[in-house]
This record gives C-alpha cells, structure tokens and sequence, in this order.
C-alpha cells in the first residue's frame, strides 16, 4: 500500500459531533469469483457503512434502522455495539440482505432482499435528529416505501438544529424508475447541506448530461458543497467558492467494497474538524475555501483508499486516518 503522508496540527475534536445516521442496515452475502466455495455474511448497508465510519472517527454516532432479532439481525446488533454506534431500531421485519457479487476487478453488484420501516422507532429517532449537530442519509432509505417518507420527515425536523447530509447511492435494483429516483433524488438534495454521489449514480439518474453539469444543478438547489466520487479517477467537491478535483490515491485495490461510504465518513470528520457543522457551523461550511476543500477532499479520499486496501467494508480508525490535514493551496479549475 502507498498512500502518501500529510503534515498535520492539532484540531477541534470531532467528538463533541453528535452525528445521527437514518438508513438500511443489511448483510453483505459476498460471492468472489477468487474463492467459489466461500460465500461471507458481512453487516453492510451505506447508511451503516457510514455510521461505523464515522463512530471509527471518534464522533458521536446513532443510527436510526431497521432490522431483526434474527440472526443477521444479531449479526448487524454485535457490529454496531462494538463500534460504538448506538441503535435506534425501528423496525421487527426479517433483517434485510444483499448479495454483492464480485468482479474480477474487485467491484461489486447488488442483488435485494430489503424492506425499510422505522415507524417502531419514531419518536426515539424525532428525539435523536432534534438534539444532533450532524444528520446523514442516503440509498436505499430514501427511496423505498413506505419508511422513504419518515425519513424525510426526520430530514426535515432536524433542519433547524443540524447540518444535513445526502448520499443517494442509487440501486437501480430496489428503484429500477430512474424518473422517479432522479426526483426523490432532487429533494433530498434540495434539503441537505452536503450531497455526495458516485459517477455510476449520477450517469444512471442523468445519463443526457455530464457529471459536473449535474454537481453544478444540484448546487443550485441549495447545498453548500456537493461532492462527486469517481473511483480511480479520483473525487471533484464543488462550492460556491469552486471546483477542486484530486487525483485518486496509489494502491493496491482487494476490493471497493464500503469506499464511497468512507469516503462520506471522512468527509463528515473533516467538516467537523473545521467546526463547519450544525446550525452553527453552517455560515462557516458555506464559506470554506479553496484550500480548505481541497484538504477535505483529500482527507475523505485517503479514508476510502485504506477501505479500498482491504476486503469489506472496513473504514479506517482515527488513529490509522490522523486528523485533517492543514490545507495547502490548490488551484482553481
């Protein structure tokens, strides 16, 4: 693994964030082409790919779910617990699963078995949102009735006290209506401060324009930064103060596996550590730089290539991450 070294100093701890997660929690049945007679059951879900990631960079994290007292339901309740994320359950169904089979280049495709309820949990996630510095959503959570709408309700509740972020991380095989999603899409970026999307989402949901006319669009909607993801080509953020755009780290890929969710983690840390989280920190996100951008960029990237360097999604600890580095300048492009 080469992943470069940064000059750092010291910064706010994240851990005064408190960080709610609204979204799916699942298992991973990963099929590899490498290694035919094993077939792992791994927790997964972005949503709570995110949570752990987050909960591994020292911010205070709950996520609000669903899953069951079954046995991958149990799976799911051990990793979270051990991670440190608390749970707000809202939901007795059969825990959802998904089998991820692997390409000959590591990547993966997603077949379903979900279902995405949280009305068992309403007023302890209406509690959790209200009283967070921090609420993040996104994929399947966001587009699968009937538990879509309640998660914009919470979106919508906790907008007064919390910064707001946004992941659409399409699956064209729980929302195969790409006109559909494009417009749920839309008005959770419209209600978020933060979006982030990969360059497969936004070549699905927008297939007659380019990435970046897309990133421009959905910032006019109302976001302070959107992010685009584009796996070995390396992350673009853009601003009201600009575009950055970062080549992507040199290593050695066993699979992507939970990167973009990293790379979400990530982002959410570093905006933390610039205290540009919150009702609070809202005025500051709006108002980063261009160094400053580019240091986020870089620090949610470095997250999801030591993801990439190993198999699952297994997102770094602060301690192997370190904090956001101090901003060098970058151009403008």
């Amino acid at each position: 693994m080469q992943l470069n070294d940064h000059k750092t100093e010291p910064r706010p701890t994240v851990g005064k964030t408190i960080l709610t997660v609204i979204g799916e929690s699942l298992v991973d049945i990963i099929s590899d082409p490498h290694r035919p007679a094993a077939t792992p059951a791994h927790p997964g879900g972005s949503p709570l790919n995110v949570a752990v990631g987050a909960a591994r960079l020292d911010l205070q994290t709950s996520l609000v779910t669903h899953y069951a007292e079954d046995r991958y339901g149990l799976m799911i309740e051990e990793h979270l617990q051990t991670n440190g994320v608390h749970v707000i359950n809202g939901g007795t169904t059969p825990t959802s699963k998904a089998l991820a089979t692997l390409g000959h280049d590591g990547a993966a495709e997603y077949t379903f078995s979900i279902t995405w309820t949280i009305n068992g949990a309403s007023l302890p996630a209406l509690a959790a949102v209200e009283g967070s510095t921090h609420v993040h959503t996104g994929s399947i959570a966001t587009v699968l009735p009937p538990g879509d709408q309640a998660t914009l309700v919470l979106v919508e509740a906790a907008r007064e006290h919390a910064t707001i972020s946004y992941d659409p991380n399409c699956r064209p095989a729980i929302s195969p209506d790409a006109a559909a999603a494009r417009r749920q899409a839309e008005v959770f970026v419209a209600a978020s401060d933060i979006v982030k999307a990969s360059d497969e989402d936004l070549a699905w949901l927008y297939p007659e324009r380019t990435p970046d006319d897309t990133l421009q669009a959905w910032l006019e909607l109302g976001p302070a930064i959107v992010a685009l993801t584009r796996g070995a080509s390396g992350p673009v953020v853009l601003s009201g103060t600009g575009r950055v755009e970062i080549p992507a780290e040199p290593i050695t890929v066993a699979d992507t596996v939970g990167a973009g969710d990293s790379f979400m983690a990530g982002l959410i840390s570093g905006l933390a550590q610039l205290e540009a989280l919150g009702a609070g920190g809202r005025q500051r996100l709006q108002t980063l730089t261009l160094d400053q951008l580019h240091a986020l960029a870089a620090y949610a990237n470095r997250a999801a290539a030591i993801t990439c360097t190993r198999e699952g999604a297994n997102p770094p600890r602060l301690a192997e991450l370190g904090p956001l580095p101090t901003p060098s300048p970058a151009p403008e492009r």
